[in-house]
């Protein structure tokens, strides 16, 4: 079992009622799996947000001739991802 981290605190009720309808479901085993799956879903919605925010920013500082190239690369990569589904998630 891999190291684990004590929390001891108070959660409203309807988040406790959330993370006790996951182990019901079946989507978690304890309410400590649920609170982790619920964590993790929040860090990667972070995660998205702060590459879409740098990504913003490095297509603005561009030049003129890499932003023309990273267009080109744009319409090719766009092309090949209209088949891939990037926000299914395999566990959800």
């Amino acid at each position: 079992m891999a190291h684990r981290e004590k929390v001891s605190t108070t959660i409203a009720p309807e988040n406790y009622g959330y993370l006790a309808s996951m182990v019901k479901r079946r989507k978690a085993r304890t309410l400590a799996e649920a609170l982790d799956l619920a964590l993790g879903r929040i860090r990667a919605l972070d995660n998205r947000a702060r590459l879409e925010r740098d990504t913003a920013a490095y297509f603005a500082a561009l030049s003129g001739k890499a932003a023309a190239e990273e267009a080109r690369l744009e319409a090719a990569l766009a092309q090949a991802a209209d088949e891939v589904d990037f926000d299914e998630r395999p566990d959800a």
